[in-house]
């Protein structure tokens, strides 16, 4: 954010602060959550790659074109199981989802 802005935030009484402390999260939880987004857009990317769309990738691991959407926008009903095994069977390497870990 831009300094100034922030300033002005400030002054005007605004409290700037981070998603985590906003929703009071833990480290685990926000670990958690980034993990999980990292494997959704990871999703997307290998799949755009391949030029293959959402709706070719559902009937490849047999599911629907609306969960293939929801995995790739880390919708909260979809499991990191899920989304670790898709992304094997797009081809993804072990050690390419070992680097999508947070540090």
């Amino acid at each position: 954010m831009d300094k100034n802005k922030q300033k002005e935030l400030e002054a005007a009484g605004w409290k700037l602060g981070t998603v985590a402390e906003f929703l009071d999260l833990s480290r685990e939880e926000t670990d958690y959550i980034e993990l999980k987004l990292s494997l959704s857009k990871n999703l997307q990317k290998r799949r755009r790659s391949l030029k293959m769309t959402q709706k070719d990738f559902a009937r490849m691991i047999k599911s629907s074109q609306s969960r293939v959407a929801k995995m790739e926008a880390g919708d909260p009903s979809v499991s990191i199981d899920l989304l670790v095994k898709s992304l094997l069977t797009l081809k993804a390497r072990k050690q390419s989802l070992l680097r999508l870990l947070p540090r």
